[in-house]
C-alpha cells in the first residue's frame, strides 16, 4: 500500500500519537480507522438509499423517496406499520 505525508501542526500530530499510544495504534492506523469511521456524502446517500430499499421489501409497502422525504418521523410510522402487521399475522 502507498502512503503520503500530510502537513498538520505539531499540536496535532501530539495529540493523534497519544491516542493512537493509547489503542496500541500507529498514528497511520489511528487515522485510517477514523476515516472509516466518517462516511463520505456518496456513501451515505448510497447507505440511505439501500435503508429505504430494505424498508420496502421488508414492510412491503410502496413508499416513495418523496414520502420519505417529507416525513419526519418516518422511522416511528414503519415501527407502527410493522407492529400491526406482525398483529395482524398472529392473529
Amino acid at each position: 500500500m502507498a502512503t503520503t505525508t500530510i502537513q498538520i501542526p505539531r499540536e496535532t500530530r501530539d495529540h493523534l500519537a497519544e491516542l493512537a499510544r493509547e489503542r496500541g495504534l500507529t498514528i497511520g492506523q489511528l487515522v485510517e480507522a477514523l476515516a472509516e469511521q466518517e462516511p463520505t456524502a456518496e456513501q451515505r446517500a448510497q447507505r440511505l438509499a439501500a435503508a429505504r430499499e430494505h424498508v420496502r421489501q421488508v414492510i412491503g409497502l410502496d413508499i416513495s423517496d418523496a414520502e420519505f422525504d417529507q416525513a419526519p418521523d418516518i422511522l416511528a410510522n414503519i415501527y407502527k406499520i410493522a407492529a400491526k402487521k406482525a398483529r395482524s399475522a398472529a392473529a
